[in-house]
């Protein structure tokens, strides 16, 4: 049983429809923000139930609550062939581990414009409340495919088209001057091992972000926040 704890997260997912088997709300809990979510379980048709704190703390574990709570049905995921179809940027997860990491790649692809986020199977965080969480309800908003093998994902986008940019300190090119694709799949490495080499492999540039400082690398979430706005800012050009 998957949750979405937090006022924001369970709104955000009322919004975007995504599916919920119910949404619980702690007694005596009001305001304008609590009267939103009922109104929205009401026009949704989403049950609503009202229970002592106590059943929130257990459905939510450890992730803090603000006394809102959803309780998420079947986790639908979108398919690889769909995103390939309609998006013209996808950003592929290889091997992020860390949910707070993943959540919040989420809500910056959103946020840039990306058409979607893939993310393996295996050697990946699950998408959890936490996830969710950490997305600031970005998740509800932007589809996310999960595949069984990343590398015959990558081998699918390419038969299709697309053109594959792995972020590697090692790479050739400078993610500010390198070509830009019309049809682009941005890929990022794993928490501290980064690209596999398999995948890497398969990237048809390597790309690195130059640092200024002593630190080897930037955390994977921020590359991705410094990748994606910089793809965001050269799509308003012509293509080089």
């Amino acid at each position: 049983m998957g949750v979405i704890a937090g006022i924001h997260p369970v709104r955000e997912a009322l919004l975007a429809g995504a599916p919920l088997e119910r949404v619980v709300v702690a007694r005596g809990l009001g305001g304008p923000r609590i009267d939103e979510i009922v109104a929205l379980c009401r026009e949704r048709n989403v049950p609503l139930r009202f229970e002592p704190r106590a059943s929130l703390d257990r459905l939510a574990a450890k992730t803090p609550h603000q006394g809102v709570v959803g309780v998420a049905a079947a986790q639908r995921f979108a398919g690889l062939d769909d995103l390939s179809a309609t998006a013209s940027l996808l950003v592929l997860l290889d091997g992020v581990e860390d949910p707070h990491n993943l959540g919040a790649i989420l809500r910056t692809a959103h946020a840039a414009g990306a058409g979607g986020v893939v993310v393996p199977e295996r050697r990946s965080a699950p998408v959890t409340e936490t996830v969710a969480k950490a997305s600031a309800g970005a998740i509800a908003h932007i589809p996310v495919a999960r595949v069984s093998n990343m590398n015959r994902a990558l081998d699918q986008l390419k038969e299709r088209g697309w053109w594959i940019y792995g972020f590697d300190q090692n790479g050739q090119y400078d993610y500010d001057t390198v070509a830009r694709a019309e049809r682009a799949a941005l890929v990022f490495g794993g928490e501290g091992k980064g690209l596999h080499d398999q995948v890497r492999r398969k990237c048809d540039y390597l790309v690195r972000i130059p640092l200024a400082g002593k630190v080897a690398s930037l955390n994977v979430s921020v590359a991705a926040g410094v990748a994606l706005f910089e793809w965001r800012r050269r799509s308003r050009r012509p293509l080089e």
